[in-house]
């Protein structure tokens, strides 16, 4: 494994974290229990989860993926050896189930005790806001929303000032972004610069060779502001594995069981991925090799979110780490790039 530390810590991680969002839905508890020993015995020490998870996200599920890292914890006593990022939901219908009142300092209590229960910690290494309040394009909104940006911004300050309050306890020891853009960043940024509060360290946005819109003004943020990218759906959904090409629908494949989360399924990106798979069948690498190594090696990357429903996916994704790409495929890669970038939003 490789390891990096995360911006502006001593903290070190594992280049590959571990996600979960399956587990308690196309997942058991078990399964869930298995993935992290296996992760954990081949050095992944970054664990990623969120209060809403398992997706998609319900009333009687929620919670539920943190309660299943909280069992193996107590099981295997293996609380000080993962690196443990959890997030509060953002508002919205999808989180109407959770609570209605965003980031506010009561929100933010309920959510923070909650984890804490559920994940048998009295601790959370990193602790993410898991998306902006404001209307942005985010989740695969492509344009900006201007008839839904008029909506009030976070109050950063008051937000960070919250926060504080757990940093100052030690039950965060650090606070990070998702699915945010520049503007909300650099706010962020400035307002714990200002005031003396705790800095977001990282920003868990999508990232995937379909799908590479962060480094649209992101990417900078991250190289000259020392926030690192927590890439998501590197696999974009497991499309970027290959196996919906040619009209195929395996059977128990998130798109399968989920036909909603077409995100990265359009004609266009289908397009892209067959000529992403012939620079991998080329070069003797699978689809996912190419697809997870190319993410690992970035240098605004911090670590790759990987996640599986079965454990040779699991094994693959992990064994991505010890692939380095050449300068030619680098190149190959670009040339896609270049005639198709970023079909899926």
């Amino acid at each position: 494994m490789k390891y990096i530390t995360l911006p502006n810590t001593d903290i070190k991680v594992s280049k590959i974290c571990l996600g979960t969002m399956t587990w308690g839905n196309q997942n058991t508890e078990t399964e869930g229990h298995e993935q992290m020993s296996y992760a954990l015995d081949q050095g992944v020490n970054f664990f990623d989860v969120a209060e809403l998870y398992p997706v998609p996200a319900n009333a009687k599920t929620y919670g539920d993926t943190e309660r299943i890292i909280g069992t193996w914890f107590n099981k295997t006593n293996n609380r000080d050896k993962v690196v443990l990022a959890t997030k509060i939901a953002g508002s919205g219908d999808y989180t109407a189930h959770i609570r209605k009142d965003g980031f506010s300092k009561k929100a933010i209590k309920e959510a923070v005790e909650g984890s804490l229960k559920r994940l048998q910690t009295d601790y959370i290494d990193l602790y993410q806001l898991h998306w902006p309040e404001r209307g942005v394009n985010c989740f695969g909104v492509r344009d900006y929303p201007y008839k839904t940006s008029a909506k009030e911004a976070e109050n950063h300050l008051e937000i960070l000032e919250t926060l504080n309050d757990y940093v100052k306890q030690g039950i965060i020891k650090h606070i990070g972004l998702s699915n945010e853009t520049p503007w909300g960043t650099m706010k962020y940024l400035q307002a714990s610069e200002q005031h003396n509060l705790p800095r977001p360290v990282t920003i868990q946005n999508s990232y995937s060779l379909i799908h590479r819109a962060y480094e649209y003004g992101m990417s900078e943020v991250s190289l000259r502001e020392n926030i690192g990218l927590l890439a998501y759906s590197p696999l974009a959904f497991g499309v970027l594995s290959g196996k919906y090409l040619g009209g195929n629908k395996p059977q128990n494949a998130r798109v399968t069981l989920f036909p909603n989360y077409n995100r990265y399924s359009s004609s266009q990106s289908l397009r892209a991925v067959e000529k992403y798979q012939e620079i991998a069948q080329k070069n003797d690498l699978t689809l996912v090799e190419l697809s997870l190594s190319y993410v690992n090696q970035l240098p605004f990357v911090t670590s790759n979110i990987i996640g599986a429903t079965k454990m040779s996916q699991l094994k693959e994704n992990i064994n991505s780490i010890h692939i380095e790409l050449s300068k030619d495929i680098l190149n190959e890669i670009e040339s896609v790039h270049r005639l198709m970038p970023n079909p899926a939003p």
